[in-house]
């Protein structure tokens, strides 16, 4: 991935993580660094080569890959990008020995969870998050 590649991953991730309520660290691009670590992402571009989407995928675990962020800036949604990349990074995931591809999706967003099950992804349950404090007492 060259330069001009990471820094519109991070330009993405940052869009993505305030569209879902993350709030990155101030220095964008140590967040980046941390946050790529261990992943891979895939652009998906427009016949002349401008990327419109990505997706990117965690190192196999226990035969299980998540695919994670997928992200379409808002002006080019509703064209079928994120389909197409979810698709390419799910089947890259099954060719290296995935035996489960899974997502997290946020349950209000019903214009993704349409498209996941489109796709061939089937809802397996809820979850919730917590947040540790620290110790009570």
């Amino acid at each position: 991935m060259g330069e001009l590649d990471h820094e519109q991953l991070i330009r993405w991730c940052s869009e993505f993580a305030a569209a879902v309520g993350e709030a990155p660290s101030v220095d964008a691009a140590s967040w980046a660094d941390t946050r790529f670590a261990d992943k891979r992402f895939t652009f998906w571009e427009a016949p002349d080569g401008t990327p419109v989407s990505m997706a990117g995928s965690t190192s196999m675990v226990g035969g299980m890959i998540r695919v994670d962020p997928v992200y379409t800036p808002a002006h080019l949604r509703g064209r079928g990008y994120a389909g197409a990349v979810t698709i390419e990074v799910s089947r890259a995931a099954l060719a290296a020995g995935a035996t489960e591809v899974v997502l997290f999706t946020d349950p209000a967003n019903t214009t993704s969870n349409a498209l996941y099950q489109r796709i061939g992804y089937l809802p397996l349950t809820d979850f919730a998050g917590y947040d540790f404090r620290g110790v009570c007492g």
